[in-house]
């Protein structure tokens, strides 16, 4: 029986205090966007590229981090990525352009995919399978109290303060987390090997050619360079997995179904997900003209229900299995979908609030069931490429997301405005928005909100389709874990009698 560590509990809260700076900083970033439009000159697709720059490294750097911390060490690893992230969030609020700022964020970018994986190897190692999934819930519990309170201190200093404040958040958060780390969290490793240094190389230019295609594709219309490469790449990855002795990445790791299906039900979601959340707050903001502070806080019904069914899920996950759990969390999320596909003109905050608590209930019954079954499957040795894996696809999910879903709702949009309006209104509604303040026409103004309430409307059914496409993922491919054997201690006796009260079942190793 291995001694479970004294201190795990202290240590989860290091690790959410760690991650809270990658989640304060994606949120408040969504809420930014008007005034980076405003008091940066940024573009529509300077906008894309601030937040895609981010996911293009951090999806191209995510294995390779991942493996590092393994071998090197999953807290230095961690401190690593604090330390970049910090650093480039100072970098970021001196920023002058918006080529500056994209160029930063890629360096946010290469500090998140350090940091990511740590945090969920670290528990994973620290926590028993028996605590695990209750563990995962505080995590996102905290996580989601993290997103609560970003976008609404970050509306705050936006009312009172320049754009360039909102990066300060990460500052202090990341040089606390940093000294608490060092202090608190015991350093882990997997089994020593050689580095893998070609499979690092292909597979931060496979993600990162496929992740640039993407990205690409939604600004060009095509874009078959980076696809090319991506395959070229990624097959070559696979290929000299097979192949090296001591690989990053064990392919192995993908005939675990639980691993597998955990796996691809996330990128589902997140691919359903990201970009009509990034939506909404430009529905809340540009719509709705809600203030950086009050667009904040409008999240706030997704995010307590998303606090309180974490707990829900691990229930549900314990008395009705793992599929359960994470199909019923997935179907809720396809609902919450669903009542946006009904948004129209008038509708105002009221259905939108509906919508963000069905998703807030399907998001924190799912999260704990699919992070859990994911990490439960990995071998000891593994969880920090593991985790990276599970990072990855999520990434590389909400990239296609932010792509496809950026694209479906420019499309949707464009079709909707008037044929006669100016070409910068068509493209975008903050531009519109500006022409109709410029020239005084309210009329335009109210066409352009009308078009994008509409757009959004129809962008959701994809949001519909990735949630029901994910749930029955889980129902099929998921598979219950067997029981593990009794084995019968050799001290308790053959013939039928009442057993020693000394004699018990060993806890799982941690």
């Amino acid at each position: 029986m291995t001694e479970r560590n004294p201190r795990r509990w202290l240590i989860l809260g290091v690790l959410c205090l760690s991650l809270l700076v990658v989640v304060v900083d994606n949120m408040v970033l969504n809420i930014a966007i008007p005034s980076l439009i405003r008091d940066l000159g940024a573009s529509t697709a300077d906008i894309q590229w601030i937040i895609d720059a981010y996911i293009l490294v951090f999806a191209g750097l995510l294995l390779t981090a991942g493996s590092l911390s393994d071998r090197h060490g999953r807290r230095r690893g961690l401190v690593i990525g604090l330390i970049v992230f910090g650093g480039a969030s100072v970098l970021a609020t001196l920023c002058q352009t918006p080529a500056q700022l994209i160029a930063v964020r890629g360096l946010m970018g290469v500090g998140a995919a350090f940091l990511m994986p740590g945090t969920l190897s670290i528990l994973t190692t620290v926590f028993a399978e028996d605590e695990r999934k209750k563990a995962i819930a505080i995590w996102s519990s905290v996580l989601m109290l993290g997103a609560l309170g970003g976008p609404s201190l970050g509306g705050l200093l936006l009312e009172h303060f320049w754009w360039g404040s909102i990066f300060l958040l990460n500052v202090p958060i990341a040089a606390l987390g940093v000294v608490a780390a060092l202090l608190i969290i015991p350093e882990s490793r997997g089994t020593a090997s050689r580095p893998d240094l070609l499979g690092a190389l292909l597979s931060t230019i496979g993600m990162g050619a496929l992740v640039w295609g993407v990205i690409s594709w939604s600004h060009n219309g095509w874009a078959p360079a980076g696809f090319v490469v991506a395959a070229v790449a990624l097959t070559a990855f696979a290929l000299w997995e097979r192949k090296v002795a001591e690989p990053m990445l064990p392919l192995k790791l993908f005939r675990d179904r639980n691993f597998a299906g955990a796996s691809f039900s996330i990128v589902l979601l997140s691919f359903s997900a990201g970009g009509v959340l990034l939506a909404l707050t430009q529905y809340l903001q540009f719509v709705l003209a809600y203030e950086p502070l009050k667009a904040g806080t409008a999240f706030i019904p997704m995010i307590v229900t998303a606090m309180v069914f974490n707990g829900i899920g691990v229930v549900v996950d314990k008395k009705f299995g793992t599929r359960t759990a994470l199909a019923t969390g997935l179907l809720l999320m396809a609902t919450g979908f669903g009542v946006l596909t009904t948004l129209a003109p008038g509708d105002g905050y009221g259905k939108l609030a509906v919508a963000l608590v069905i998703m807030g209930m399907g998001s924190g019954t799912a999260g704990p069931a699919a992070y859990g079954t994911l990490m439960s499957a990995l071998p000891p040795e593994r969880v920090g490429v593991g985790s990276a894996v599970n990072d990855t696809v999520q990434q590389v999910g909400t990239a296609l997301s932010v792509a496809v879903l950026g694209s479906v709702l420019t499309a949707t949009y464009r079709a909707a405005m008037p044929a006669d309006t100016v070409a910068p209104a068509r493209d975008s509604i903050g531009d519109a928005l500006r022409i109709a303040v410029g020239t005084g026409d309210a009329g335009l103004a109210r066409v352009a909100q009308d078009s994008f309430v509409s757009a959004i409307a129809t962008t959701s059914l994809i949001g519909v389709a990735g949630g029901i496409a994910a749930a029955v993922v889980a129902i099929t491919v998921l598979r219950p874990k067997p029981p593990a054997p009794s084995v019968p201690s050799p001290a308790e006796p053959s013939s039928p009698a009442v057993a020693s009260p000394s004699v018990s079942s060993p806890a799982p190793p941690v």
